[in-house]
């Protein structure tokens, strides 16, 4: 089985959005949180770090731990082909924007950020990560985000 670890964040404003990066792989794509992939040895809040900075410009402290989510994908279902499954450990951190300003990846896994208001985030095409993270956060009432 392949697994892989990866870090993302939770980051708000003072009026009520959310920031999230559009994931666009191959015909994939959809809004996810700024994170992804820890490198070989590197400590997962350094990962959130870097990774918001690389996906949305901005850079970020961390607030705290909102929680690791677990998930294998069978085989079958994997975008990229394999025959093997692929567990997932996603750790979920609230950080906070310390500077920096709003751009896009280039040549990345992600082709934009953007501001959100939390109360559109329901009618976006999202991976279910977005909802568990903002539930985590008491951003979301899990019931209504379907």
């Amino acid at each position: 089985m392949d697994m892989r670890v990866a870090a993302y964040a939770i980051i708000t404003d003072d009026a009520g959005h959310v920031l999230l990066a559009h994931w666009n792989e191959g015909r994939h794509s959809a809004w996810t949180l700024p994170g992804g992939g820890l490198e070989e040895g590197e400590d997962p809040e350094h990962a959130v770090r870097r990774e918001v900075r690389e996906e949305t410009g901005y850079r970020a402290t961390v607030a705290g731990l909102l929680g690791v989510h677990s998930r294998v994908i069978p085989a079958g279902r994997r975008i990229a082909e394999s025959s093997e499954p692929l567990h997932t450990l996603r750790i979920v951190y609230r950080a906070k924007i310390t500077g920096g300003g709003l751009r896009n990846e280039t040549d990345g896994s992600t082709d934009e950020a953007r501001w959100f208001p939390l109360a559109e985030v329901r009618a976006l095409r999202r991976v279910k990560l977005v909802d568990i993270a903002l539930e985590w956060a008491g951003l979301l009432d899990r019931r209504k985000a379907r």
